[in-house]
């Protein structure tokens, strides 16, 4: 078994389907971008300090209070297909999952917290917890990032902040994000009026897997844009007044559509499971799609309880292709992965009566 396999029998935190209105905001992640001094930036870094950094942090690692138990991978130890793995269950970005080059990456075991070792930054700290819970997941990062600086020696400006290697990032460093599943505001065609809306506030909105990605399954990542000169608390308030917008324009158009479109509605939710419950041939693209709609019909309690959340979640993220691949142990091409996919959603949906 690969270091990463065990992962494969656990739930990720951020599809955990707890905490606050969990229905629509799937997770809530703050990340941090820290440098190293007197090191150079990533860009301009040799590749013997590359190496001198990756030691650097795992010792840190193990001697912080907080996540002393972490894992600690080394990328020259990992498959492209645990790469894609971890990029999967959002332990890694896309860029940390797709660059050549010696980096590493520390994991807590229930995946709470991941550090990306020379990602854009040296150091690239996230936190997550499932649901609407910015604050908490705020707290869980920074008390793992005073633990860090204790042993490491952070690039910091009195004037400016902490010294990134993007410009944007500069200051606190700090990113805070909600992935919200909005398939309400997407059937009711009223979703690009709300991000339309967001980007005047200076906010962020990406796709599933972050910058540079396209919703898919009807989920959108909401992050703030700016780090120099706000305070943290500041940007986490800010980020919390109007991701609470969102929500309450998401459950009024679940309800408008179950109060006014309800026999088409149902139809579309009950289509979804029955192709769920009978493809042969299934993309991921698709499934996401067709899961989406799933979810949406358990939370408006439109299709038998017999079906959790958490069961979904967990589907959702075991047909995405590398969780299929490492299920299964085999490699799998894309036609093949197509079909074992469909026979894995039939297998996990048959409980559920039409």
């Amino acid at each position: 078994m690969n270091d990463v396999d065990f992962l494969i029998h656990q739930p990720a935190e951020w599809l955990r389907a707890t905490g606050p209105h969990a229905d629509i905001v799937v997770s809530s992640r703050v990340r941090l971008a820290r440098n190293l001094h007197p090191y150079p930036f990533l860009q301009r870094l040799p590749e013997d300090q590359q190496e001198e950094i990756i030691e650097m942090v795992e010792d840190a690692v193990h001697k912080s209070e907080r996540i002393k138990e972490a894992h600690y991978f080394r990328y020259n130890n990992l498959t492209d297909l645990d790469r894609q793995f971890l990029l999967e269950r959002h332990l890694i970005s896309r860029e940390h999952a797709g660059e050549k080059g010696e980096k590493a990456v520390a994991i807590s075991p229930n995946e709470v917290v991941s550090l990306m070792v020379l990602e854009e930054d040296h150091l690239r700290l996230q936190a997550f917890q499932s649901g609407f819970n910015l604050t908490e997941t705020w707290r869980i990062l920074t008390q793992v990032d005073d633990d860090l600086e204790k042993i490491l020696n952070y690039s910091f400006s009195p004037s400016l902040g902490y010294l990134t290697a993007c410009p944007t990032n500069v200051g606190t460093g700090l990113r805070a994000s909600c992935m919200l599943h909005l398939p309400g505001l997407i059937l009711t065609k009223q979703v690009h009026k709300v991000l339309q809306a967001l980007a005047k506030l200076n906010l962020a909105v990406r796709g599933l897997y972050g910058e540079g990605t396209q919703a898919t399954g009807n989920f959108f990542q909401f992050s703030n844009q700016v780090t120099l000169g706000q305070p943290e608390e500041e940007i986490i308030d800010n980020l919390v007044g109007v991701i609470q917008q969102v929500i309450d324009h998401e459950r009024e158009a679940r309800q408008y559509l179950k109060d006014k479109r309800k026999s088409k509605f149902e139809d579309q939710i009950w289509r979804a499971l029955g192709t769920l419950k009978s493809a042969r041939v299934i993309s991921s693209q698709e499934a996401n799609q067709l899961l989406s709609l799933l979810q949406l019909g358990v939370h408006l309690v439109l299709i038998p309880n017999t079906l959790t959340i958490q069961e979904l979640n967990a589907l959702f993220l075991l047909v995405q292709p590398a969780h299929l691949q490492k299920l299964l142990e085999k490699s799998l091409n894309s036609a093949e992965r197509d079909i074992r996919r469909a026979d894995l959603m039939r297998e996990r949906l048959a409980k559920v009566s039409l």
